[in-house]
């Protein structure tokens, strides 16, 4: 076991001077906010960008900065529809960047879905008009050419011929929770993180969309206090394990004739039950050629098929196929656009790296290989080529900028600096903007060229790293060790240095994620909750998080183990790292607690539950408190179904171990959270309950997964830090162990 240190920062001249951190400060006063950059929205002549500001689209030089011009100035249009009033809140440009699409009144739906009014804006002849006057409208895109919208309105397709302004109905079947076209129902949006299920064809001629039947799925109702007399009823389709998804079909419209085929995908997976279709196409995009691609995935997630369909017949033939014995990522696939090939990623050597197929299907290269992790695919620069990707190769805690060319040679890492790098490439790649940060330093961005010379700072961050000194912030130290079972294991750890707290064995506050896939454990910036455990190292805990099994950045063997039994594997690990911790000199191993949101809250309720020789108290918010009760795509990806797997689910379920409760335990929970539901905190409750165990427990009306708004997020963490100081942090004061 070693304690490797990693500080980036110089610790103030003298702690006796440093401010308080407050709660206030972090959640109410914005006293430690890091800035940004606006997200670029770039031109096509790879230089300029774009920026919102009022009711005004400004363009900038990304070189200079400097201020290029007026786009869009609303006070200035003279020809406008009776229903614009002049105000609007978001914008997209038409391929040829001759039209702009503007979005009024936004209002979000889930987590990625909004709906809204928007107009069209023709800079050629400066008229203004609505797209679809009356119901808000989702999910438009300009047609390639720019003559046509096409848009979703009650769960039908339009488009709208801008030329002649006719608006054309291309389905008339959708139905709110049981029929939508062309835009994806709640599940899909949530775990394949796609909301638009449309694309206009290469030449505009044709739209293929997938139909979403989910009139069989189950409906989940969720409570909402806005001050009436009785609460308001929101009923959605949430399918929960081993429940009906909905039945997708793809389909290809045809603009010329108005009619539209089906799409014939072979040996499709059904439910043996009921013979209902029983699999998902989570992606579809058409090739340079003009054939539509579909990606298809069997239910258990472990098949996989690129499959290829004639726009004329909709008979479809295997462009590409993969299976694996746990579970495949999904991955988007980029067609290079002379139609030689695509580029795609794929974790069959064990680790995520890139490859380059034929339009048969034929591997032509490994663009990457290794013991290491491609982490983001940025794209390709076919002038020149390059493909440009993220990737964790020199330390899977780190985060690295790489080019190779199209023949997989000439691997170049283009980032300098050791933390964590990213990038967003202008549309030629001839510029990028690049962010820095590492667990220490705040986000700093700056602009590049295709040589990798920095051509100017954009921010820098400079007041927060200043109010790093001022409020004599720690520095986050990473560490590892191996368990019993000979496993390393990462964590990083904030240790207090006031005077009053040296010589003493501090309490611990342990927070963790530890999902599939994910990674906490990284050198890079942690945002507001850096400032909250700043905030109670000055009080006198120590912070640590450890990346249990489970987590990326390791490979597919370190990743998958978890497969069919969430929880098991990163349970143990935790329970070790609370052990590690507990064994350290400084530490108080009878004053270790746990905190998690999400897939961290169910952690946390586990950790505490089986593992309450080491942990005394525990903070879940917004747990999973039994697999059964979520989704169906995540859950089964990772468990298969309940009835195929009862041990996994009854062995890792926190409901199941409420009698073992002997720590202090809060749970906390939003009753409108549409992903993990209201129903899992009641449940946990109601089984402590039964089980006669006292716990404290905090409901936050109509917030969702996030619990925020109405200074709900300083409420929360005001709760957090009160049972923390009532239950972690006293009790008796022990002199450090020799």
């Amino acid at each position: 076991m070693r304690l490797t240190r990693f500080i980036l920062l110089l610790l103030p001249l003298s702690l006796f001077s440093q401010l308080p951190v407050t709660l206030e400060d972090i959640w109410q006063n914005g006293t430690f906010s890091t800035k940004s950059v606006p997200g670029f929205n770039f031109r096509k002549d790879g230089v300029h960008y774009t920026r919102l500001a009022g009711g005004v689209i400004e363009q900038y030089d990304l070189r200079t900065g400097a201020r290029a011009g007026t786009i869009f100035d609303a006070s200035a249009v003279t020809q406008a529809d009776p229903a614009w009033k002049g105000a609007f809140d978001g914008y997209s440009f038409s391929a040829d960047e001759s039209k702009i699409l503007l979005s009024v009144n936004t209002e979000p739906i889930y987590r990625r879905s909004k709906k809204a009014e928007y107009f069209v804006f023709d800079q050629r002849t400066g008229k203004l008009s609505a797209l679809y006057p009356g119901a808000k409208q989702l999910c438009p895109a300009f047609s390639p050419d720019g003559s046509k919208v096409a848009f979703i309105v009650a769960n039908d397709l339009y488009y709208k011929d801008l030329s002649t302004g006719k608006t054309v109905r291309m389905t008339a079947d959708g139905k709110m929770n049981e029929i939508i076209n062309g835009m994806s129902d709640w599940v899909y949006e949530e775990e394949f993180e796609i909301v638009r299920t449309y694309e206009w064809s290469p030449d505009g001629s044709k739209i293929a969309f997938l139909r979403f039947d989910e009139r069989d799925v189950p409906e989940f109702t969720m409570e909402m206090y806005r001050g009436g007399d009785y609460p308001e009823p929101v009923t959605f389709k949430y399918p929960k394990v081993g429940e009906k998804n909905a039945v997708v079909d793809a389909h290809i419209y045809d603009l010329g004739s108005g009619k539209t085929i089906d799409v014939v995908i072979p040996d499709r997976e059904k439910n043996d039950a009921d013979g209902r279709l029983d699999d998902y196409i989570p992606r579809l995009v058409w090739t340079p050629r003009k054939q539509l691609c579909l990606t298809w995935m069997n239910r258990h997630q472990n098949h996989q098929k690129l499959l290829l369909a004639d726009p004329v017949t909709g008979e479809c033939s295997v462009l590409l196929e993969e299976q694996n014995k746990y579970y495949i990522e999904l991955h988007d696939v980029n067609f290079l656009s002379d139609g030689s090939g695509f580029i795609i990623q794929s974790e069959k050597s064990g680790f995520n790296h890139l490859y380059k197929y034929d339009m048969a299907g034929k591997e032509t290269e490994s663009l990457t290989k290794g013991d290491w992790e491609v982490t983001e695919f940025y794209g390709v620069d076919e002038k020149n080529g390059l493909v440009y990707f993220q990737g964790a190769k020199e330390n899977p805690m780190q985060r690295e900028l790489y080019s190779v060319k199209l023949n997989g040679k000439s691997l170049k890492k283009i980032s300098k600096e050791k933390g964590t790098n990213s990038a967003v490439f202008s549309s030629t790649f001839d510029f990028y903007v690049h962010t820095f940060s590492t667990v220490n330093t705040p986000p700093q961005y700056r602009v590049y060229n295709r040589k990798g010379k920095e051509i100017r700072k954009l921010e820098e961050n400079a007041a927060v790293r200043s109010k790093q000194e001022q409020y004599g912030a720690l520095p986050v130290e990473f560490f590892d060790f191996k368990t019993s079972e000979d496993v390393q294991l990462n964590g990083w750890m904030i240790k207090p240095q006031a005077p009053e707290f040296k010589g003493q064995q501090l309490p611990v506050l342990m927070f963790v994620y530890g999902g599939p896939g994910s990674q906490q454990v990284t050198d890079a910036w942690k945002g507001a909750n850096y400032w909250w455990f700043q905030m109670l190292a000055q009080q006198g805990y120590v912070v640590a998080c450890v990346d249990n099994r489970g987590t990326g950045g390791r490979g597919e063997a370190f990743k998958k183990m978890t497969y069919k039994q969430l929880g098991h594997y990163e349970v143990i690990d935790q329970i070790e790292a609370a052990r590690y911790l507990g064994n350290l000199p400084f530490v108080d191993k009878a004053r270790i607690g746990i905190f998690g949101w999400s897939y961290g809250g169910y952690m946390s309720s586990l950790c505490l539950l089986k593992g309450k020789e080491v942990f005394k108290s525990a903070i879940a918010v917004a747990p999973v408190t039994n697999w059964k009760w979520y989704d169906t795509i995540y859950t089964e990806r990772y468990m298969q179904t309940n009835k195929e797997n009862p041990e996994g689910y009854e062995q890792n379920s926190p409901v199941n171990f409420a009698g073992q409760l002997e720590g202090d335990y809060l749970l906390v929970h939003g009753l409108a959270d549409d992903n993990v539901h209201f129903q899992h905190a009641a449940e946990m409750a109601n089984q402590l309950i039964a089980k006669n165990k006292q716990f404290d427990t905090m409901v936050y009306p109509n917030r969702n997964h996030g619990i925020n708004g109405d200074n709900a997020r300083l409420h929360l963490y005001t709760l957090m830090t009160n049972f923390l100081n009532k239950k972690l942090k006293s009790g008796e004061i022990k002199k450090v162990r020799p």
